[in-house]
């Protein structure tokens, strides 16, 4: 995938710290020529990359020819976020950084590229924090924002969530492992996990057991303890108030963007809630603000699941 990988310097970037960093980012460029076809960027999630679509592309359902994102009509641009272990920059400071510096980034980028207006900004999880995240920072620089099952202020109970990953990642005798058998709780539901096991015995005893081992062994074997630390960290850190230093509601009021908040009704680590309280607050101040419902029993994970739904929604957006 290395060879896949561009990679673009942005210097002088002044972090929430407040001394200036020089970024070395990774990204990768599918579809049409972003100089001259309408510009669609994706937030990849926790432990996911760039490599959005192809064979082993993790949002090939939405993004590909023919797909939602088609990839005949758009350009779409994925950036490996700092510290993710994909791709092989030096930035020996990323364990200063909060969410908020990504944002910046990632917009000085976008606009080093020569790209001066984004049909779209996507993401779920973190990555859907960091789409408010740089849609706040730069109001002007995109046409649609789309966050998904995300919040623009980490919640108590994802800091919860988070503060237990990050004892587990630094106590744990077999962190990445134990680390993600906690995370696949929070990424499903009961629901989803007693419909899909049934009590039901394998070999080695139940089978859920058996499914949550293979889930931390999968990510032990692909996955780094310091990258699951650092992305751990920044979605801790979504707070775009902090960084701009004022309200949501007066940062949204400045945002020309069309807002589709895209929530999952079994979501328990954003929760519905969270995205219809989100949803009235944006519309307070914003007409062109859109919500919708991901009806699903698999919980956070619906976002990499429900394609046709998803589909079926953003259809006005990516026609």
């Amino acid at each position: 995938m290395e060879s896949n990988l561009s990679y673009i310097d942005v210097r002088d970037v002044k972090i929430y710290s407040g001394r200036k960093v020089n970024f070395q980012l990774s990204y990768q460029n599918i579809g049409r020529d972003f100089n001259d076809s309408p510009v669609v960027v994706v937030n990849h999630s926790l432990t996911g990359n760039s490599n959005v679509s192809g064979k082993d592309g993790w949002w090939k359902d939405l993004v590909g020819k023919g797909k939602l994102i088609d990839t005949n009509k758009f350009s779409v641009l994925s950036f490996n976020i700092p510290g993710n272990c994909f791709g092989n920059e030096k930035n020996d400071f990323v364990d200063e950084l909060v969410l908020g510096d990504v944002a910046k980034a990632f917009n000085q980028a976008i606009l080093k590229l020569g790209i001066n207006n984004v049909h779209s900004l996507i993401g779920g999880s973190v990555g859907g924090g960091l789409v408010w995240e740089m849609g706040i920072l730069n109001p002007d620089l995109f046409d649609n924002l789309i966050p998904i099952a995300s919040d623009y202020k980490s919640s108590d109970w994802l800091i919860a969530n988070t503060h237990l990953q990050s004892k587990l990642l630094e106590n744990s005798s077999d962190p990445i492992f134990d680390a993600r058998i906690h995370a696949m709780l929070t990424y499903r539901n009961p629901i989803s996990l007693n419909k899909r096991f049934l009590n039901q015995h394998d070999g080695n005893g139940r089978k859920v057991k058996s499914w949550l081992d293979y889930h931390g062994h999968n990510l032990k074997n692909r996955f780094q303890l310091k990258a699951y630390k650092v992305m751990n960290k920044f979605l801790s850190s979504i707070d775009v108030e902090s960084y701009s230093n004022s309200s949501f509601d007066e940062l949204m009021k400045k945002v020309k963007s069309n807002v589709y908040i895209i929530s999952i009704d079994s979501d328990l680590l954003f929760t519905d809630y969270e995205q219809r309280e989100i949803y009235k607050k944006v519309s307070l101040v914003k007409k062109n603000v859109y919500y919708f419902q991901i009806r699903s029993d698999h919980g956070h994970d619906a976002f990499f699941i429900e394609y046709d739904q998803i589909s079926s929604f953003l259809k006005r957006c990516f026609k």
